[in-house]
Formats: C-alpha cells, sequence, structure tokens
C-alpha cells in the first residue's frame, strides 16, 4: 500500500531530497482502489478513485471512468473505504475560546467537520470562531441565544421570555447577530416549569421566519409537536418522548415535509463494550462511560419509545439529521449504531448523518462525495455497511484535502 497520510508533503520532500531545491508538490492527488460511500444513499462504488485539487473533489466514480490529470499523485487505498466526513446538527459547545477550540479539534480527530451549537452561546468567541475555517478543526454553527419560559435552577443562558412580544424582540436581537437558526425550548421538564404556549412560540416563529430565519424545537410531548407542526415549525431537536406517533401526528409531517427530525436518542440502557475508546480520551472518561453501560429496563422503554418513532417517521420519508445533544465529541459514532437500533439501514443513517445533515446547515460545498464539494471525508478500516459501528475504525481524517492531526483528542 502507498503512503496514506499527506501524500502530497511526501512526494515534495523526496523531490526536494533528490534534487537539493524545493520541489513543487502535485496539483492533484488521486485516491484509487478504494470502496466509496457518496454520501446521498446511493449503493457504494466498490472499486473507486476519487482525485482531489485544491481542497475539492475534482473527479469521483468508478476507477475506469476517472480522468486522472497528468502528475497527480497516487495513493492506494485496498481494502479501506472512505465515506463523507460527518455532520452533528446539535450540540452544546464550550463558550471559552481555548476550550471552544479543544472542542472542535476533538470533534476533527472523530472525524466531525461540523457541529450547529443549539442555544446555549453567549460569549463572542462563538461568533469569532463560526465566522472561521480553520485547518483541524471542525466548522462551528450557532443559534446563539435560545428562547424558553423560566427556568430557575437552569441555565440562564437563554432568553426567558413569558410574552408573544419578548419573545419577538429575542428572535430580533439574535437576527442581529447572525445566528444560524433560532432554537426554543417547548417542555415542562417533567412538570417542573410552565412550558412555553403557542401564543408565544407561534409568532416567534413568525418573526423569524420574516427574518429569513428558520426554528428549531426542543420537545417531549406529541400534543407539542402537532401544535408547533402547525405553527411552522423548522425542525425537532429531539424525537418525540412520551408515547408513540399516531395518524394524525403522521399526517401532519406528511402536509409538512421539509421539517427536519434530528432525533437524539438517549441511552439504550444496554450493556455495552467501549473499549474502542482506549487510547483515544482520558482513562478516567473511559472507566466513567464503561460503568454506565448496563442493563437498566427504565432507559430501555424510554429508547423504545424513540427508536420506534424514529423508524416510522423516517420510514415516512420524513427528512433526518444526525444530533448528539451534549458536547461529547464521540458520540456521533454512538449515536449512529443507536438509529441503526431503531430500525434504520445503516446508509440511511450515513446518509442522516452527512448528505442530510450538510443541508440542514445550507453546507452546499458539503455531505457527499461527488465533484465540486470540499474534500472533507473519514478513511476507515471497516465497511459500515455491513455494520455501523465499523465508522469507529478511523483510519484517517481529511478536511478540505489535508490530513487532521488525530492525536490532538
Amino acid at each position: 500500500m502507498r503512503r496514506l497520510l499527506s501524500p502530497v508533503v511526501a512526494l515534495a520532500v523526496v523531490a526536494a531530497g533528490a534534487c537539493g531545491v524545493l520541489a513543487q508538490a502535485p496539483a492533484a492527488t488521486a485516491y484509487d482502489n478504494v470502496r466509496l460511500i457518496v454520501g446521498d444513499g446511493r449503493p457504494a462504488i466498490e472499486n473507486a478513485t476519487f482525485v482531489v485539487s485544491g481542497g475539492r473533489i475534482t473527479a469521483a466514480g468508478p476507477s475506469g471512468r476517472v480522468t486522472v490529470p497528468a502528475g497527480a499523485a497516487r495513493v492506494s487505498l485496498t481494502g479501506k473505504t472512505v465515506m463523507p466526513a460527518i455532520i452533528d446538527t446539535h450540540v452544546h459547545t464550550s463558550t471559552t475560546r481555548d476550550a471552544l477550540v479543544r472542542d472542535l479539534q476533538q470533534r476533527a480527530a472523530f472525524g466531525i467537520s461540523a457541529a450547529l451549537s443549539l442555544g446555549l452561546d453567549n460569549t463572542p468567541a462563538t461568533f469569532d470562531i463560526r465566522a472561521q475555517r480553520t485547518p483541524g478543526l471542525a466548522r462551528l454553527f450557532t443559534a446563539g441565544r435560545g428562547i424558553t419560559m423560566p427556568e430557575p435552577g437552569r441555565s440562564d443562558v437563554p432568553y426567558w421570555v413569558t410574552t408573544a412580544e419578548e419573545g419577538r424582540k429575542a428572535v430580533q436581537e439574535q437576527a442581529a447577530l447572525k445566528v444560524d437558526i433560532i432554537k426554543i425550548w417547548v417542555d415542562d421538564r417533567d412538570g417542573k416549569y410552565r412550558k412555553m404556549p403557542s401564543e408565544i412560540y407561534t409568532p416567534v416563529i413568525a418573526e423569524a421566519h420574516g427574518r429569513g430565519l428558520r426554528v428549531a424545537a426542543h420537545i417531549f410531548n406529541l400534543s407539542d409537536a402537532k401544535g408547533l407542526l402547525t405553527a411552522g415549525i423548522d425542525a425537532f431537536a429531539h424525537g418525540i418522548r412520551d408515547t408513540d406517533v399516531d395518524d394524525e401526528l403522521m399526517a401532519l409531517v406528511k402536509s409538512h415535509p421539509r421539517v427536519v427530525l434530528i432525533p437524539n436518542l438517549p441511552d439504550r440502557g444496554v450493556v455495552a463494550d467501549y473499549s474502542w475508546l482506549s487510547g483515544q480520551v482520558p482513562a478516567e472518561e473511559l472507566t466513567r462511560v464503561q460503568a454506565g453501560a448496563t442493563n437498566r429496563p427504565q432507559a430501555q422503554a424510554a429508547f423504545g419509545i424513540q427508536a420506534r418513532n424514529l423508524k416510522r417517521l423516517s420510514a415516512a420519508g420524513m427528512p433526518i439529521a444526525l444530533g448528539t445533544d451534549g458536547n461529547t465529541p464521540w458520540a456521533p459514532h454512538v449515536e449512529m449504531a443507536d438509529m441503526v437500533a431503531s430500525g434504520m439501514t445503516p446508509m440511511q443513517v450515513i446518509t442522516a448523518a452527512t448528505k442530510n445533515g450538510a443541508a440542514f446547515l445550507a453546507l452546499t460545498d458539503a455531505g457527499t462525495l461527488e465533484a465540486g464539494k470540499a474534500a472533507d471525508f473519514l478513511v476507515l478500516d471497516a465497511n459500515p455497511l455491513d455494520d455501523i459501528t465499523n465508522t469507529r475504525k478511523i483510519s484517517a481524517v481529511y478536511f478540505g484535502g489535508m490530513a487532521v492531526d488525530r492525536s490532538r483528542r
């Protein structure tokens, strides 16, 4: 096998040593003999070649049909699978600069190229970094400060609103900051707080739409999902968690075909092996995570409700994206396995985690591996279409055609 990491740099160094002068790196690199998962649901190309130049894919397809430019570097990926980098559409990142940079480095190491932080961002660091595309970091998107009813004892970062006018004003302030989306919470937190009523969230949604912004809602109950769909919500930042969906909800989903579901599945409540994280996270973190992976019937029941709902909504054609609702960089790999356990196929889950996530973030240059798209991809040692947990077997990560330093986890 030819050298995998940084082939362009390696070739330039060799040439420089032979000639005694600095050599110019080749203008393109062709990756050969690889199983290529494009990311849009099409069957994988079993013997593919794709060409990267200037940080973008310039050609991709069956090896016999791709023209490789003269002078291009060649990298054989025999036995490997390549898929698009993962996009996490529901996270809560740190808000100080150093910690936030660390968050984005860690995500990059696990193959996550973009993340949307939903509603708990109130510092300049988020907006400063959001405006950049930095080598070796995941791209950051933000909802800024979200909007909820008063929740004493919980986070005071979101706006606490009690009237429609307060809700509209909150949208106006966040729109002025050019947030990527508006986040609202519609949940009574197990009866602890008053839930945002439709009299508030309906004008909030209207105000956001009037300013060219979409709205994602944290929900729990089936009844709230129905009300939000009627009010014009754009995305659910959680699945329905109190009961199985009914025919009325399914009819509303059908009549609102662009509404996106980001399920954020809960812990399955079963014994699980996290040894795949060994050497990738601090030992104390691995010990804590492994200790929590036990059989818990109550957690299994809660997962069962959301799993059944995800399966039914996905089968009905509702757009599904991936989200993890936290600040754990490796969590998307667990979420994908949970989505398959819910009844989605590995290909459907990969599409949700790549193409659908890019569409949700309005990233026209990401999500699939085809000509014109950014060369953001994972090189895997095994095929995730055979077993979705093979997304964890990462050989290398590339953003913009450049190898990510995965030691910075």
